[in-house]
């Protein structure tokens, strides 16, 4: 199966603010965030990126608008991406929102929280995990096992899907950190999905080139390595 880049947006204004943006139109880059956005031109400049696919949030839209600026690739606006439809609490303070009993529901206890008016975090990973693994395997049909694609999405999207390709129960997923601008790879096959990267602030990418899997044995797309190797 393809390699998937999960890329959560860059800081937004609302990042600082305090305030809880959810699906609020209007949400663009915050000064710095334009910067990380520039920054994944050359980050990403020697990944072949076959495909990308994004919530369709503006903070997202302005993430991708200079790294598509320099590529040849249309991207697909997927809606299962999109952040969490929190409700009631969208637009309200991160300090009052904590004072609520919903809070720490949240976080002991994500699978039950159901935010009023809005959707349960149990929900928002079935559609989100639904969506990468169709996407990838369209990529895969498409493109052929070596493909590399990107996902750009939010915070507790990226780490509800980690989680998942993790194995880890979603009541684990805030122990999963996901900063703006940051980057995770999952590599999905037949058997087991690789969690190749969380959180990749400025690594070497290289290893997600084909040429670096070309000489793999059958078997070893689909097997966990033993005894300590780096995996496929």
């Amino acid at each position: 199966m393809a390699t998937v880049i999960l890329l959560r947006h860059a800081r937004s204004t609302a990042n600082g603010a305090g305030v809880l943006a959810g699906r609020t139109p209007g949400v663009g880059l915050h000064e710095v965030g334009a910067g990380q956005a520039t920054e994944l031109v050359a980050r990403l400049a020697d990944v072949p990126l076959v495909g990308v696919v994004t919530s369709p949030l503006q903070r997202c839209q302005d993430t991708l608008r200079p790294l598509l600026g320099d590529r040849d690739v249309e991207p697909i606006i997927e809606p299962r991406l999109a952040e969490v439809d929190y409700g009631a609490w969208t637009g309200r303070s991160l300090t009052d929102l904590a004072k609520d009993d919903l809070w720490s529901v949240v976080q002991q206890h994500p699978s039950a929280a159901v935010f009023p008016e809005g959707e349960g975090l149990a929900q928002v990973q079935t559609r989100a995990v639904e969506a990468i693994r169709e996407h990838d395997r369209r990529i895969t049909a498409e493109h052929g096992a070596d493909a590399v694609w990107l996902a750009c999405s939010h915070g507790d999207v990226i780490k509800a899907i980690l989680a998942d390709a993790l194995c880890t129960h979603l009541d684990g997923f805030q122990r999963i950190v996901v900063d703006p601008a940051s980057l995770s790879v999952v590599r999905y096959t037949a058997l087991r999905p690789f969690v190749i990267r969380v959180n990749d602030n400025n690594g070497d990418l290289s290893a997600l080139l084909p040429a670096e899997r070309a000489d793999k044995k059958v078997g070893e797309e689909t097997d966990a390595v033993i005894g300590g190797s780096t995996g496929p």
